[in-house]
């Protein structure tokens, strides 16, 4: 084999898959193209990448809206009031505002919601004060 393979992918990954059905897991991903060949010259199967292209192939995907590089949380636009009474919003939300340091905000409380206005936007208030 090799030291540089192509990885097969989508439908030509499926039919060299059965193909290759009297293998083992470790012998289809080598010879689906799915390995690397170490210092020593041994080969090693990816096996993560091997089934991941299988499940993509089969149209199964582990990451809905797209490729993410697996670092972090996803947000989920909630956050709660810390032991000293701050609540903070992290910079996932500050980031997909376009927030700079140094930005201001002038607080407006509600009936049980809180409202960020954003000072110097040069945008109307959405309440029209």
């Amino acid at each position: 084999m090799a030291d540089k393979n192509t990885p097969l992918k989508g439908k030509a990954l499926l039919q060299k898959f059965n193909e290759l059905a009297h293998l083992s897991k470790r012998e289809r991903a080598q010879g689906c193209g799915y390995y690397t060949v170490t210092k020593d010259n041994q080969i090693r199967a990816n096996l993560a990448d091997f089934m991941n292209a299988l499940l993509e192939a089969r149209g199964i995907s582990l990451s809905p809206e797209g490729a993410k590089d697996g670092r972090g949380r996803e947000p989920t636009y909630r956050v709660s009031v810390h032991k000293n009474g701050q609540i903070v919003i992290g910079s996932t939300y500050t980031q997909e505002m376009g927030l700079k340091p140094g930005d201001e905000f002038e607080i407006k409380l509600g009936y049980k919601h809180i409202r960020l206005v954003q000072l110097g936007s040069g945008a109307p208030d959405e309440a029209g004060e």
